[in-house]
């Protein structure tokens, strides 16, 4: 078969596919730009906008929306989700999410549900606990996130040591202040908090604050002198 044979197989799969949806209660703004395969399953009440791939293994539940530019493979996404722009492979979005824009979900992630992932975050194989929420420039990885934890922006998990990943525990309720590094395996307790900049390599019991940062010093008029020289 010629590659132009293939295309318009290809064509007239999709649309044969799309068509089912719709005729199940699913709206497909632009059926010819719509990606989805045959063995997806998606509830009612569903929007899926164009240029949207949604790959094989994957199922979608009840009132769900796909905003252009995502990428779903072999994950569920629960009733009443919001996904924008965003990757998402092999991996559990829980009902009430929102997630986007430009987020990536890989690798056995389990959102539980009610959560907000926001811009340019990325979790792999991550538990994130019910009603929490990371908006920003964070990488979350191998870590077990517990309920109504917020994140700052600029959080990293350090779990790689360039020879064995480990695992990060942040209880529920816990505080995690901007750019703030943890080291695995460490446990954050629970409703914790912890100051923005810090790098954390202990275990910070409930109820405690960790701060690891180096005092500001001020140095009079070396802004001014290093702006003239």
């Amino acid at each position: 078969m010629n590659c132009t044979k293939k295309v318009d197989v290809f064509n007239e799969n999709k649309l044969i596919t799309n068509k089912k949806h719709i005729e199940n209660g699913v709206f497909i703004m632009d059926p010819n730009n719509t990606y989805i395969d045959e063995d997806v399953v998606i509830g009612e009440g569903s929007t899926i906008y164009p240029n949207v791939f949604i790959e094989k293994g994957s199922t979608l539940g009840s009132n769900v929306t796909i905003l252009p530019n995502s990428f779903i493979s072999n994950s569920t996404i629960e009733n009443n989700v919001v996904i924008d722009s965003s990757k998402i492979i092999d991996s559990n979005v829980g009902s009430d999410s929102v997630v986007g824009p430009m987020s990536h979900l890989r690798n056995h992630t389990n959102i539980i549900g009610n959560a907000r992932i926001g811009n340019f975050v990325e979790f792999k194989n991550t538990n994130f606990g019910l009603g929490s929420k990371c908006a920003h420039l964070t990488y979350i990885g191998d870590s077990d996130v517990g309920k109504k934890v917020n994140f700052g922006c600029g959080v990293v998990t350090v779990n790689y040591d360039g020879k064995n990943k480990f695992r990060t525990t942040i209880k529920d309720g816990s505080f995690i202040g901007s750019n703030v590094n943890l080291i695995a395996p460490v446990v954050i307790g629970e409703n914790a908090l912890l100051a923005a900049g810090s790098t954390i390599d202990k275990d910070v019991p409930d109820g405690d604050m960790g701060i690891a940062r180096s005092r500001l010093e001020i140095k009079p008029g070396y802004g001014t002198k290093y702006k003239n020289k």
